[in-house]
């Protein structure tokens, strides 16, 4: 009976959310199509980039691969697993690394958006006990293994702690994963999103707006139907704590995979009906243009003649005072960000050159700019870039605006970061490339890096104060818009429909009141956003370039270049004719992040508080190795110690700064949900992997960027950078 309930609870609520989502999402799909034709026959305006933008990134690399322990909660036992990371960031895990390089089905897929990466037993704890019906955080015991996840919602409860590890730490990736590069069906979507929730009076930001489409409708229906479970199903848990908690995560889970199917079934018949009414929209829009705009232009002066006056006010009492508060307290840290990316960017490139003029000639320089061109993927590297945006602080104003967090900004700001720096490499080494074949010698090489690199460099300071700009308008416009919204719906909103008589019945797909009416809030505040932004670029406080700037392009044949094929150093300057069959190129698949490995380790050291009292404890380090008990902590230091002084050699290389631990909210992994798939529970191993040996800034001929076997350690995986 109770399953019978829940399931028809479910159905009906799921039912009702979506159902009026995708009103909502018929409705933005005209007009984000008659948008997207109206820019094609336009054009783009505003200053075109200088640098070269990489189509893949990470094309036939990872991020990471090693072995990773996974909590099985059927069985309460830890599971040795091969986890790879790849380009986007989902988490895909094999029963061994075999099976990874035989290209066999994963055990489990994980989209990564939404989750959190613990890096302690307390903050796992803190995040489960908050997860009980009412109950508040309390401090407790650990008496019971890592506890399901619900397949993301809710930040997700699925990854275990991952003691001290540095796998994730700081990576960076779009808040949504939602594909940028589309004009039509991402404006759409999350125009419809905004829409829905703005019905519902919640304005503003939405932490959980990541993942893909199904993921974010899913986190729309569970925000809803959440509080309802909890209410029902709260007051009937039985048991003690832990079996409490327990319990109400499995039920969680459940349902929110119950209403992931829906809504992926839903959401994709939407799509299909809007996909198939296209051509004609398409037709309409490109026959009858000059009428659709004279129409919106018509609607608009109508609506801003009694909008207008009252968001004026609302403007100049309530947002104007505020604005350069706002821009100083984004400014600062993002512009300190930025430098840091082109004085890393700077750094790397001079060491290299003169590396290379040092060690060698081509062999060197094939060899660094291997590593040079994935910099802004390395997580250490782009470390001190990204912890400038940690200063950012909107005290006081995120109440004003009901901001609810300063996330969204620091995250986006740090793609922006990372998006420069791949760019300025990926420029670099087109002109590089282009400029090896009429070089002779040692000393025409160095000067043709160095003199490229004060190409990149003018051609940096140019994109990076524009995508500031932009960035700073952006993110003004998303903290103020959805406070004048709210202040003004009790005397606008009401309104609105009386304008719908003015629209043409045949242009009502591409036309809504709603729609102008936003954008008539956004006139009324946009020019003194606009003045603001303006006069600190005058400032040159933030060495922003001013707006009458325009750098005219010094390399007319440049984009030329960049549409050509990636450039693959190791591939084309090895002198191997014959290119490597596809299993084993996956399998010496290239790293962002190095890493040692033993295929078959034991249990991380510390891991068994995590199991439960009377549990049986893991057995796959001993099934490898028959007799051999784990290595103690000590082994494992005695080995890192041994690893270090091979890799040291005679030199002194810099202390590896310390690295603190971040939460990230990778979202556009390809891996959607697997219905029937187990749920992770993963953690990586050792403590000996706690933090790469004094030499991993040392560079040698071994750093290659690909997994290399341990067989003097069952201890698991220890991490170089």
């Amino acid at each position: 009976l109770c399953l019978t309930w829940l399931c028809c609870l479910v159905a009906e609520k799921t039912g009702k959310v979506l159902g009026e989502f995708c009103r909502c999402y018929k409705e933005q799909f005209g007009v984000a199509l008659f948008n997207s034709v109206r820019y094609e026959i336009e054009g783009a305006g505003g200053p075109q980039p200088q640098l070269l933008h990489r189509k893949v990134p990470l094309e036939d690399h990872v991020i990471y691969s090693g072995n990773i322990f996974q909590y099985i909660e059927e069985n309460k036992k830890w599971r040795n697993r091969f986890c790879v990371v790849p380009h986007n960031y989902g988490l895909v895990l094999y029963e061994n690394k075999l099976a990874y390089e035989r290209e066999l089905p994963p055990r489990v897929l994980v989209n990564s958006a939404g989750y959190k990466i613990l890096t302690s037993v307390e903050q796992y704890l803190e995040l489960v006990n908050n997860s009980l019906p009412g109950e508040g955080p309390r401090a407790a015991g650990h008496p019971w293994g890592p506890l399901g996840g619900f397949g993301g919602w809710a930040g997700g409860a699925g990854l275990a702690p991952i003691p001290n590890s540095r796998l994730f730490t700081r990576a960076r990736v779009p808040s949504a994963g939602i594909s940028e590069d589309s004009r039509v069906e991402a404006p759409a979507f999350t125009d419809a999103i905004r829409m829905y929730r703005q019905s519902r009076e919640q304005y503003g930001t939405w932490d959980m707006l990541c993942g893909n489409e199904t993921q974010v409708l899913s986190n729309l229906v569970m925000e809803e139907l959440l509080p309802e479970l909890r209410s029902a199903i709260g007051p009937r848990l039985k048991g003690k704590a832990p079996e409490r908690q327990r319990t109400w995560i499995q039920v969680s889970d459940a349902v929110y995979r119950m209403v992931y199917e829906l809504a992926k079934a839903q959401y994709d018949a939407a799509v299909s009906r809007c996909e198939q009414e296209r051509p004609q929209l398409e037709s309409t829009i490109r026959t009858d243009m000059d009428q659709i705009i004279t129409s919106k232009e018509h609607l608009a002066s109508k609506i801003r003649a009694f909008v207008l006056p009252k968001a004026e006010v609302c403007v100049r009492n309530h947002v104007q005072p505020y604005i350069s508060s706002i821009l100083e307290a984004l400014m600062a840290p993002t512009s300190q960000g930025f430098a840091e990316v082109r004085e890393v960017f700077f750094k790397e490139v001079t060491d290299m050159n003169m590396n290379v003029v040092n060690e060698g000639g081509l062999e060197k320089l094939v060899e660094y700019m291997e590593k040079l061109s994935h910099l802004a993927f390395h997580p250490v590297k782009m470390q001190s870039c990204y912890e400038k945006m940690d200063q950012l602080k909107l005290e006081g104003l995120q109440q004003r605006f009901d901001v609810s967090s300063t996330s969204v900004f620091k995250q986006r700001a740090q793609i922006h970061m990372r998006q420069q720096m791949d760019d300025a490499v990926h420029t670099f080494e087109t002109l590089l490339h282009q400029e090896l074949g009429k070089l002779q010698g040692k000393d025409d090489l160095c000067k043709s890096i160095q003199r490229i690199l004060e190409r990149v460099l003018k051609k940096f300071d140019y994109d990076s104060s524009t995508v500031r700009k932009k960035f700073f308008r952006e993110a003004l416009l998303q903290i103020t818009i959805p406070f004048l919204l709210k202040k003004l719906a009790p005397t606008c909103k009401g309104e609105l429909a009386k304008f719908q008589e003015l629209i043409f019945e045949d242009f009502a797909s591409f036309i809504l009141v709603e729609n102008t009416y936003e954008e008539v809030v956004l006139q009324s505040v946009m020019k003194d956003i606009m003045q603001a932004v303006k006069e600190a670029a005058v400032q040159r406080k933030h060495n922003l370039y001013r707006d009458s700037m325009v750098m005219h392009n010094s390399d007319p044949n440049l984009h030329l270049l960049g549409e050509g094929l990636p450039i693959d150093w190791s591939e084309e300057y090895s002198g191997q004719p014959e290119a490597e069959p596809a299993a084993e190129r996956r399998r010496r698949a290239k790293q962002v992040v190095s890493v040692i490995q033993d295929d078959e380790g034991a249990l991380p050291y510390g891991a068994e508080a995590l199991l439960q009292p009377g549990s049986p404890e893991p057995r796959e380090a001993q099934e490898a190795h028959p007799g051999a008990p784990p290595s103690p902590p000590d082994a494992v230091k005695e080995i890192r110690e041994a690893l270090a002084q091979q890799s040291l050699g005679d030199a002194d290389p810099p202390s590896v700064p310390s690295v603190p631990h971040a939460t990230a909210a990778p979202p556009s992994p390809r891996a959607d949900v697997p219905a029937g798939a187990e749920e992770p529970h993963v953690t990586a191993a050792p403590p000996g992997a706690l933090s790469p040996p004094p030499a991993c800034h040392q560079r040698s001929d071994n750093e290659t960027g690909e997994p290399r076997a341990s067989t003097e350690s069952g201890e698991g995986v220890q991490t170089e950078f």
